[in-house]
């Protein structure tokens, strides 16, 4: 099994920065794409931002030049560093993880989703 576990949310002040991670553990074989998305209350979950293995990131136009994902391949690990925060950045922050891990000798696809981080942007 594949767990998702982000990390790093909170309060911030409009202008400042934060830094979300999220880490997969498990019997993983091969991570793939790595991305992070957001939900506000009776919204759609939308894209922020995705980095895959080996090109180039994509980023939702409201987040393009403040917003940098990265990724720790050897930690299986992805961040978002947000920069010049906003108070429609308001949102819950999912990391989701797509790869391929081993239950027992076999080997499967997983597409796996964090709980969920918090981060609220005052004025």
């Amino acid at each position: 099994q594949v767990q998702v576990v982000e990390s790093g949310g909170g309060l911030v002040q409009a202008g400042g920065s934060l830094r979300l991670s999220c880490a997969a553990s498990g019997t993983i074989f091969h991570i793939g794409d790595m991305g992070w998305y957001r939900q506000t209350p009776g919204k759609e979950r939308e894209l922020v931002a995705r980095i895959p293995t080996g090109g180039t990131a994509a980023y939702a136009d409201s987040v393009k030049g403040r917003f940098t994902i990265s990724r720790d391949n050897s930690e299986s690990t992805v961040y978002l560093q947000m920069n010049t925060l906003n108070l429609e950045d308001t949102a819950t922050y999912f990391c989701n993880v797509r790869g391929i891990w081993r239950p027992g000798d076999s080997y499967r696809t997983f597409d796996a989703w964090g709980q969920g981080t918090l981060v609220s942007v005052s004025s």
